[in-house]
């Protein structure tokens, strides 16, 4: 089932996210139900609180990526489940490269992050994981994991660019923008 995709200002984005437990219902529907709404929003991740679910879990399938990158890195593959993770070490030079986000849409901006990091989480089967990743698998996992720490790319603005873009934003937040996918908005 698509489901709909929460806009910049709906207060989903800024909750706290819970913790996913052993009892949490129907946790395979949901993992299924993000995959197909992330597909049919052409993305290549999607958090819970990006579809109103403020739980620690995002998704993640990175292989679209490998069509645009010019660095040899491969992404065949790379499709995973992330349930409470927690990030160990970012580490590693800074690099920049233009973010764009499924709740925030048409608005693209560079973003500097580290080109390492280390993760603990949990896989579909609440299974524990510590592992690296680093290039476009890292940024992609740091773009989803800010997610479900309420942080949006656009948190990593400068003040001149956050200024520049107020009236996208504010647009955005009441809806007034078509997009492909279905949105809900914080009226």
């Amino acid at each position: 089932m698509i489901l709909k995709i929460v806009g910049f200002g709906h207060p989903a984005l800024r909750k706290e996210n819970k913790e996913i437990t052993p009892d949490f219902p129907n946790l395979q529907e949901l993992i299924d139900n993000m995959f197909e709404t992330m597909y049919n929003a052409n993305g290549v991740g999607l958090a819970g609180p990006q579809v109103d679910v403020n739980y620690r879990i995002f998704v993640i399938d990175g292989e679209p990526m490998e069509d645009i990158l010019d660095n040899g890195e491969n992404m065949e593959g790379f499709k995973k489940v992330f349930i409470n993770a927690q990030m160990v070490d970012e580490k590693g030079k800074e690099w920049s490269f233009e973010e764009g986000c499924l709740s925030i849409p048409d608005v693209r901006e560079n973003v500097s992050r580290n080109d390492t990091i280390t993760l603990r989480y949990q896989d579909e089967k609440l299974e524990e994981h510590t592992e690296s990743f680093s290039g476009m698998k890292a940024r992609i996992i740091q773009h989803e994991y800010d997610h479900i720490e309420g942080v949006l790319f656009t948190d990593y603005l400068s003040g001149l660019r956050k200024k520049v873009l107020k009236g996208r934003l504010n647009k955005i937040s009441k809806g007034d923008i078509k997009v492909s996918y279905p949105m809900k908005f914080k009226n």
